[in-house]
């Protein structure tokens, strides 16, 4: 009969060890989803900090232009107020419109060969260029973060755990703008 009580807390033990290790893999999980949109929000702050530099080293040269300029600052006041609320659907929308008005802010660049030689513009340029590829690899470390932490809820025995505790599935960062998808058109 001893024996029995021993086997029967023997799998107790395990089960509360089990759902221990299983509530902090989740918790790992959704700290590192929280993380890697941080890394998001560090990238894309840099990139509105560059935005009103290029914008305005633009503008010296291309006066005329006032259309593009007003686009650009208000993708970037869209894109800053969606991320703020923590609207993740909502900064994809907002970041795609900005990638576009920024596509168009360079595409007036081009007209301008005075402007293309200036280092000033070269430099932000590189900056911005580089912050792209940077906002980039964030987004996929972030999906990837999401991808792991979503799979850990749904698989079994895991599923069991996060029903229990209420842990939510997070969103992916997805560009929602067909026009994004779209292979870039370069006119001369």
């Amino acid at each position: 009969m001893m024996i029995y009580v021993w086997i029967l807390i023997a799998l107790l033990a395990i089960a509360i060890i089990w759902v221990i290790v299983a509530y902090n893999g989740l918790i790992t999980l959704k700290n590192r989803t929280s993380e890697a949109w941080s890394d998001i929000d560090v990238q894309l702050k840099r990139r509105y900090d560059l935005i009103p530099n290029l914008v305005n080293t633009v503008k010296g040269y291309a006066t005329h232009e006032k259309g593009v300029f007003e686009k650009v600052t208000e993708a970037r006041a869209k894109s800053l107020s969606a991320e703020k609320a923590g609207d993740i659907k909502g900064a994809a929308v907002a970041e795609g419109e900005l990638s576009g008005a920024l596509k168009s802010l360079f595409a007036v660049a081009e007209n301008y060969p005075d402007l293309k030689a200036n280092q000033n513009f070269l430099d932000l340029q590189q900056q911005l260029a580089d912050t792209e590829d940077k906002i980039q690899a964030s987004r996929r470390f972030y999906n990837g973060n999401v991808r792991d932490f979503n799979t850990k809820q749904e698989v079994f025995p895991t599923n069991v755990i996060s029903n229990m505790f209420g842990f939510k599935k997070a969103e992916f960062f997805e560009i929602e703008n067909e026009e994004e998808k779209k292979n870039v058109e370069v006119k001369f």
